[in-house]
C-alpha cells in the first residue's frame, strides 16, 4: 500500500495528492509530517524520507516518487481513472496540471495558503488580476468544452485536485470577483467536497 507524507492542512501541495487519492477511493496510509520553525532541523527530519527534503512524497514498497505531479503520473499507471478516459480531455488536463505546477507565481507569492483564515488583500496588483483572469479563462474553458461538473468532465480527476488550493485561496482572500458565475459555481462544488472538509480538520 502507498504511503503518503503530507502536511494538513498547510500543504497546499500535499493536498493536491491526497485529495485525488481519497477522491478516487484509492489505498493508502497518511504519514503526517509538521513543518518546523528550524528551517535546518525541519530539512534534516525531511531528508529522512524526501530526497529533496520537501513534501509530498509518496513510498510505494521500497520506491520514493516526490513532486507532487510526478506522484500523479505514477499513481496513474496503477489507477488510470486518475485522468480522464477521454483522450482529448487527458491532454487538455496535463496542460493545465502542468501550468498550475509551474505557474501563477504572484498568486503563491501574495496569496500564500491559508486555508482556515480569513484575510484582505491591502491590494491587488494587475499580475495577480491577470493571473487571477487566466485560471478563471481555464476553469471556463474545461467545463464548456468537456460538459461535465468537473474540469474534465463528470469525474473528479487530477485536473481537479490540482485547482483545489485555487478554490481555498479563493475564500480565503476574498477574491470571487475576479471570477466568472461558472468558475463559482464550479469552486463552490469543490468546497463542498466532503473529502475537502476532511483535509481542512487535521490539525
Amino acid at each position: 500500500m502507498f504511503e503518503l507524507y503530507i502536511n494538513p492542512p498547510k500543504s497546499s501541495w500535499s493536498l493536491r495528492v491526497w485529495l485525488l487519492l481519497k477522491m478516487l477511493d484509492i489505498p493508502f496510509n497518511t504519514k503526517i509530517v509538521r513543518y518546523l520553525a528550524d528551517i535546518n532541523q525541519q530539512r534534516q527530519q525531511f531528508q529522512q524520507f524526501s530526497p529533496t527534503a520537501k513534501i509530498p512524497v509518496l513510498v510505494d514498497h521500497n520506491h520514493t516518487v516526490w513532486d507532487s505531479l510526478a506522484i500523479v503520473e505514477y499513481v496513474a499507471e496503477s489507477y488510470p481513472q486518475v485522468w480522464a478516459s477521454d483522450k482529448i480531455a487527458r491532454a487538455w488536463s496535463r496542460s493545465a496540471c502542468a501550468e498550475m505546477h509551474s505557474g501563477f507565481t504572484v498568486l503563491r507569492e501574495i496569496c500564500d495558503f491559508r486555508p482556515l483564515e480569513r484575510l484582505e488583500l491591502a491590494q491587488t496588483p494587475p499580475e495577480l488580476v491577470a493571473e487571477l483572469t487566466r485560471i478563471d479563462e481555464l476553469w471556463q474553458e474545461g467545463l464548456n468544452r468537456f460538459s461535465g461538473n468537473f474540469l474534465a468532465g463528470n469525474e473528479f480527476t487530477a485536473v481537479d485536485a490540482f485547482f483545489a488550493p485555487i478554490a481555498l485561496r479563493i475564500e480565503t482572500y476574498g477574491l470571487h470577483r475576479y471570477f466568472s458565475e461558472q468558475a463559482l459555481a464550479y469552486q463552490r462544488r469543490l468546497l463542498s467536497l466532503p473529502e475537502l472538509n476532511e483535509w481542512l480538520k487535521h490539525k
